[in-house]
């Protein structure tokens, strides 16, 4: 298992943490996503290594910035 966090940025509401959490559940290998919206950090769980471009991409497709942390 791999955890990796980032920090996401533009977010504003729980829609918005809704949002990011549906795009990165979409990339293969995610296990879990929690988003907290205070502080804007993304934790994932993976059965394997995720790229950051492939995260960050993920969340940029929901409409925020992230950056690996």
């Amino acid at each position: 298992m791999t955890n990796t966090q980032y920090s996401v940025t533009g977010m504003t509401c729980g829609h918005c943490v809704a949002s990011v959490r549906e795009e990165v559940t979409k990339l293969a290998g995610v296990e879990s996503v929690e988003v907290d919206l205070q502080s804007g950090l993304l934790s994932i769980a993976s059965s394997r290594e995720l790229s950051d471009d492939d995260v960050i991409a993920a969340v940029d497709e929901a409409g925020y910035e992230a950056a690996p942390l």
